[in-house]
């Protein structure tokens, strides 16, 4: 049976949420992110983009470039919202479907030609998101996930694109080579320092040239290039968590100490969350007392994978649940509602000096390990609870 996979991409997501609720920004050229001169670009408008804005650019440059522009400070919890209304629409509608980001699905609806016709169902699809939640989206429609989303770009914005199966090269082939995915600026310089713009010409090649210049990423990018994809649509699971527990040597009420603990605990676990390119839409907190009664409260946040967000509302619930004064044998973090994104600095508060301070650290973290950078209340922790910092 031949594969029918949708991709489907909210346009310019955030200016598009901000114009659904003061419409009045509708036409004008709209960047969301920090406000200051130190800011992020999070997301800019099209007539933003016709400027040469674009996203990640330090809002200084925005505004130099384009000094018209409406700068708005972006609202995830506005952002959140509306992505799970979406979502929502097409968990009701599809039979199988993955998210990959705040804004961006995977739909299979393989066989589905046989009872309604693939094409016509994602076009319905589209026109019922378009309807409930007035925000414009965009998809494609092909044999795989690569060449989806490829399409989706092509047909962007705000609108939908078919690629029949059997044209998958003979669509890429006109296209450049940064249009296909794992394809970045480094990827692309080096292509083109050997003279490869267009598709078309990395379909030519042998794949064994492009293996001994990229690596087996070249394998993969060769592949993609060709139409070929036979990844799967991992299906949406909103129970997926990240979690972590100590268990105290001895049972303490030592809030020092226990603060301590619940923020070493929550940093580990956000820098696993962004090694992993993944962000928690819930936090929940779980306390066992010394008579082994043991109580959990949660909370639903907007999508984040930053310490300093998670560590706040980590220390919020461990207040409101610890009531007894009774002493503590153990505590636990867990984050869940996890989905894999891309959104993962707070780009609306952090500066571009912060962001990179958080790469920095991570980038620490992955060459000596995760213990290698921590906050300062973290020192010491490891001879007094060693269960902390297992596993």
């Amino acid at each position: 049976m031949d594969r029918q996979i949708i991709h489907l991409d909210l346009d310019s997501f955030f200016v598009s949420v901000e114009r659904r609720i003061n419409p009045k920004l509708n036409g004008l050229p709209v960047i969301v992110g920090g406000t200051s001169d130190r800011g992020v670009v999070s997301s800019c408008s099209y007539e933003a983009r016709s400027f040469g804005v674009h996203s990640a650019m330090p809002m200084r440059m925005a505004k130099q470039l384009c000094p018209q522009a409406v700068v708005v400070k972006g609202d995830y919890e506005q952002y959140t919202y509306y992505s799970n209304l979406v979502t929502d629409i097409i968990k009701e509608s599809m039979p199988l479907y993955e998210k990959t980001s705040i804004d961006e699905f995977y739909v299979d609806i393989s066989g589905m030609d046989k009872y309604f016709g693939c094409y016509k169902m994602a076009t319905e699809l589209r026109q019922r998101i378009i309807k409930e939640s007035n925000l414009p989206i965009s998809f494609a429609l092909s044999q795989n996930k690569t060449v989806s989303k490829v399409g989706t770009g092509e047909a962007k914005p705000n609108g939908q694109k078919l690629i029949p199966l059997g044209t998958e090269k003979e669509f890429l082939a006109p296209l450049s080579v940064k249009k296909i995915p794992m394809v970045g600026d480094k990827t692309y310089l080096q292509l083109r320092n050997l003279g490869i713009e267009k598709i078309k010409t990395l379909q030519e090649m042998p794949v064994k040239a492009l293996q001994q210049v990229l690596g087996d990423n070249g394998i993969s990018i060769w592949k993609k290039a060709n139409g070929i994809d036979n990844s799967p649509i991992e299906p949406y699971n909103e129970r997926k968590s990240l979690s972590t527990e100590c268990t105290f040597e001895k049972d303490t009420i030592d809030m020092q100490h226990l603060n301590s603990v619940l923020v070493s605990m929550t940093e580990k676990l956000a820098y696993q969350l962004r090694s992993e390119e993944k962000l928690t839409a819930c936090v929940t907190v779980k306390i066992r007392y010394s008579d082994f009664n043991t109580y959990t409260m949660q909370a639903r946040i907007p999508y984040t994978a930053i310490d300093g967000i998670l560590i706040e509302k980590v220390k919020e619930l461990f207040n409101k649940l610890f009531q007894k004064r009774m002493l503590i044998r153990l505590i636990g973090v867990r984050f869940s509602h996890l989905i894999q994104g891309t959104y993962q600095f707070d780009l609306f508060n952090d500066t571009t000096e912060q962001m990179q301070l958080y790469a920095a650290m991570d980038k620490l973290r992955q060459r000596f390990g995760d213990k290698a950078v921590m906050r300062a209340v973290g020192l010491g922790l490891k001879k007094r609870d060693p269960n902390l910092f297992k596993g």
